[in-house]
């Protein structure tokens, strides 16, 4: 995917949240391609400071390049931001959770994150950890992968997509992203433009990434960071995220919430960038003593 391409969600909106002034500390929890950081940076000036977090080394590589003309100093990390408090940063005025996967690993088809086009089953974002959707789909028990589905996708049949996996996993084993989203639309409809498959994928993505623990941690480990008034913005993609999201700021007695009810992208925004349909806002501020 070429970086022109790449369009970052709700601008307005996150902008906002952060307050940004001259001299700042933003913290970029999953810096992607750079699109929210380019404007962080931006926002921040020459005496401010960007600190960007990926699990993805190649996505790291593309934000270095995309930001290498934005003035202020820039900090990247190649870890979790669920770890960013094992890393001396103080304190930090802003911290922005993109929590959407990046547009790079819907395109490539060799991360195969997606069923458009054929490509190994594997969605991981550290392409340097064991765990992969492989291992998931050929390794796991039909009580667990129900459970999975029924937990992540909220498919009620989940036990006959299980069975169709089983059926086939008994004849070879499952190696790509194609043949298990044809054998996924042998069980369940198209209902509307969604491909049947995209549910129980994106239920495969969350276990493989344990990107709802990533969440729970990443949040907590940002309020420890923040100073007393910063701001934390999220952008949460689907509901169990978006859930979790909002139950942790609400349970969270060191942050005042913002915004009662999310944000959500306007109608222009949809059509301009179809991706940004399912995008929710949530914003925090840190408390003052």
């Amino acid at each position: 995917m070429k970086e022109s391409e790449h369009i970052p969600v709700m601008v307005k909106e996150v902008l906002e949240g952060l307050q940004l002034k001259a001299g700042m500390t933003i913290i970029d929890a999953t810096v992607g391609l750079g699109g929210h950081a380019k404007l962080i940076l931006d926002g921040v000036g020459e005496t401010g400071t960007l600190i960007a977090f990926d699990r993805d080394d190649r996505n790291l590589t593309l934000a270095k390049n995309r930001l290498k003309n934005s003035k202020g100093t820039k900090v990247f990390i190649r870890d979790s931001y669920a770890n960013m408090g094992g890393y001396d940063l103080g304190s930090v005025d802003g911290i922005l959770y993109d929590l959407g996967f990046s547009s790079v690993h819907v395109d490539d088809a060799s991360r195969g994150f997606s069923f458009q086009k054929d490509g190994p089953l594997d969605m991981r974002y550290d392409i340097t950890q064991e765990l992969t959707a492989e291992k998931v789909v050929n390794g796991w028990s039909k009580e667990d992968l129900v459970t999975l589905f029924r937990r992540y996708a909220e498919e009620s049949l989940a036990p006959q997509v299980v069975n169709a996996i089983f059926n086939a996993r008994r004849k070879s084993r499952i190696v790509t992203t194609v043949q298990l989203a044809d054998i996924i639309s042998s069980v369940i409809r198209r209902k509307g433009r969604q491909h049947p498959a995209t549910k129980i994928f994106q239920a495969i993505r969350i276990v493989v990434n344990d990107e709802l623990g990533e969440v729970e941690r990443g949040i907590q480990a940002g309020i420890n960071q923040l100073k007393p008034g910063g701001s934390m913005v999220i952008i949460t993609f689907h509901s169990q995220e978006d859930r979790l999201v909002k139950n942790l700021l609400k349970e969270a007695e060191e942050l005042e919430i913002v915004t009662k009810k999310p944000l959500q992208p306007k109608y222009d925004e949809v059509r301009k960038n179809p991706r940004a349909r399912s995008a929710k806002v949530r914003i925090a501020k840190k408390i003052k003593k």
